[in-house]
């Protein structure tokens, strides 16, 4: 299994797409009235596919699951090239902190990060914060299940792709307990040829995660909660 998609619900899938391909330079895939899908490659690193999936609501609830850019030295040129692109300067309460909070046209909050040893070779996107009621055991979890590994953190528990290369998938502490609405982004994993999805479903579950079943129909994909309640899915092996 490997982490293959970064997918966000949007009003516009259109609009956020093209912002989030301009953003990160990443390859346009597809362009479809449903859906809008653009390609990051790392080099020497992962490729995580970004997918916007057209939603009939903006979401409302606070995200568990967002992005932090690279900054660095330019962070001051980063955030104005993203305000110019339609991002906007975002108040979360986040005091006087380093880094600075925006959103997207959407509404999604992102970080543009100061300098920090750890985001070397990360590309564009530095880190994949998301909320976790334990880290310790969502760590173990996220790595089983990707196959990503422990790395040097600033968060409670950080993974990186098995290169050392990428964005971390970072595990912090949850200010809040995950509520019924589904998370505005999420995860996607896809099986490689020989796993079995039954044994996969089996896995999740005996480590704390569980299936669900949300009534839409027949689909390719599976649809799961980690163990703090964060969706994600479980896409099938290539052809």
């Amino acid at each position: 299994m490997y982490l293959e998609n970064l997918v966000f619900d949007a009003v516009d899938p259109q609009l956020l797409g093209r912002f989030w391909e301009t953003a990160l330079g990443c390859e346009q895939l597809t362009d479809e009235p449903a859906g809008y899908e653009t390609r990051l490659t790392v080099e020497g690193g992962p490729v995580l596919d970004l997918c916007f999936q057209r939603v009939p609501e903006a979401p409302t609830d606070p995200p568990r699951l967002h992005l932090d850019l690279v900054g660095g030295a330019g962070q001051g040129d980063v955030v104005e090239r993203l305000l110019g692109l339609g991002a906007r300067h975002l108040d979360i309460g986040q005091g006087d902190v380093p880094w600075v909070v925006l959103a997207d046209p959407a509404g999604n909050p992102c970080c543009v990060m100061e300098e920090r040893a750890t985001y070397a070779d990360t590309g564009p996107i530095a880190a994949l914060p998301l909320d976790s009621a334990d880290p310790e055991r969502d760590a173990q979890f996220w790595s089983w299940l990707t196959g990503w590994t422990e790395s040097p953190r600033l968060a409670p528990r950080s993974l990186r792709h098995p290169s050392m290369k990428g964005p971390l998938l970072e595990l912090c502490s949850e200010p809040s307990p995950k509520g019924p609405a589904k998370n505005r982004l999420h995860l996607d994993v896809r099986l490689e040829a020989g796993d079995d999805p039954d044994g996969v479903a089996a896995g999740i579950a005996e480590r704390g995660g569980h299936e669900l079943h949300p009534g839409w129909g027949e689909l390719p994909w599976r649809s799961y909660a980690d163990p703090s309640g964060n969706e994600f899915c479980v896409l099938p092996a290539p052809a």
